[in-house]
């Protein structure tokens, strides 16, 4: 029987996902040990209770990386962290990533797609999904060419660390990672706020909040580039199956940009995420008690008919849609823009490059993964 992880990675999870919202929109799941949280009305009453956290209160950091570079990058990421200080840090970093300018971040994407596709044949897709949205970051943050494309690299084995299901192979390698990607953004942040760039107006930020340390924007630096890692990979994947389905590109920057937006929500690349309950949480009739998991299916409210009308269409024109793929509340991701931007530049580009999306296999497979969303192309 389906679970809310296995539908990440099925060909249509949609119809199981409306399931849920009609019918068990809050519930606990036995098969998984933790309360579900589906529609709109509940999945915004999760992420916006201070009684959840995203982490287990016991554990803020996984015990396999306590004590390594990854564990102390983990500690201070903004995303896995909760309470005054992380909203503090959260101004931070949305002020420093509101201050990058899209087009510039679109014209980095299509210089590296241009080059990954320089050598011909068949799109590398893996290196356009994953490596060119990680180096476009990079580059913000002042990393030139050969350094960019490592921490690209070294983003990808980070990235492993922060599953529940890591072992310790993957936690060690996180820890090389994480060392090494300290060693590249380190001088960047060090350097303070002399120049231009992402971690220039980073370190710009704190000073303007009064923000005491340094640590942890190197952490949240190394932050910018796993966030967009996956997240990114399963969008710009998305957008092509989108078109591949028979979605027309749009040759109008704005309308792309907006058919971008609309696959966000209507095949969204981070399906669920998790709340640990530090303290009692009702909701409806749901009461969950201290030390309970909630799995939150981002996907599944981006689909409650209750918001978004019609949700199953994929209709680019949305007045004003409901769209709970990067979260909500204190913990909602601040890279959206930037996400669409890079994504919208290496699609178009591969377009102009002449690749034709009704050549990718009709039956999409999906990487085994447990809360993103990306197919194997």
């Amino acid at each position: 029987m389906t679970t809310p992880i296995d539908a990440v990675r099925l060909p249509d999870p949609y119809p199981y996902y409306a399931t849920l919202v009609a019918e068990r929109p809050l519930a606990f799941d036995e098969r998984l040990g933790a309360w579900v949280a589906s529609d709109a009305a509940s999945v915004r009453a999760v992420l916006s209770s201070g009684a959840l956290r995203v982490r287990p209160p016991a554990e803020p950091v996984p015990a396999g990386i306590t004590g390594t570079p990854a564990g102390e990058v983990f500690g201070d990421l903004v995303r896995m962290t909760d309470g005054e200080l992380q909203h503090r840090l959260k101004s931070v970093v949305v002020d420093a990533l509101g201050r990058v300018d899209a087009v510039h971040a679109a014209d980095l994407a299509v210089e590296r797609t241009r080059e990954v596709l320089a050598a011909g044949g068949r799109p590398p897709f893996e290196e356009l999904m994953f490596g060119v949205p990680a180096r476009v970051v990079a580059g913000l943050c002042g990393l030139d060419r050969g350094a960019d494309a490592e921490a690209a690299r070294l983003i990808g084995d980070f990235v492993q660390c922060i599953p529940a299901s890591a072992g310790p192979p993957e936690q060690k390698s996180a820890a090389l990672a994480a060392g090494r990607l300290q060693e590249l953004l380190g001088p960047g942040i060090d350097r303070g706020d002399d120049g231009t760039g992402l971690l220039a107006e980073l370190v710009r930020s704190a000073r303007r909040a009064s923000w005491p340390s340094t640590a942890p924007l190197l952490a949240n630096a190394i932050g910018f580039l796993s966030q967009t890692y996956d997240a990114t990979a399963g969008l710009i994947g998305n957008t092509l199956v989108a078109l591949a389905r028979g979605t027309r590109w749009p040759q109008q920057p704005a309308a792309a940009e907006a058919l971008v937006r609309e696959v966000v929500r209507h095949d969204a690349p981070v399906q669920n995420t998790r709340r640990f309950a530090a303290e009692s949480f009702h909701h409806a009739d749901a009461e969950i008690a201290p030390g309970a998991q909630v799995l939150v299916v981002l996907a599944a409210a981006n689909r409650d008919p209750a918001v978004n009308p019609d949700p199953g269409a994929l209709r680019p024109d949305r007045a004003a849609p409901a769209v709970f793929t990067f979260g909500a509340a204190a913990h909602r991701c601040p890279g959206e823009t930037l996400a669409v931007a890079v994504t919208t530049a290496v699609v178009g580009e591969l377009l102009a490059a002449g690749f034709d999306p009704a050549e990718l296999p009709a039956e999409v497979a999906y990487r085994p993964l447990a809360n993103a969303r990306i197919p194997v192309l």
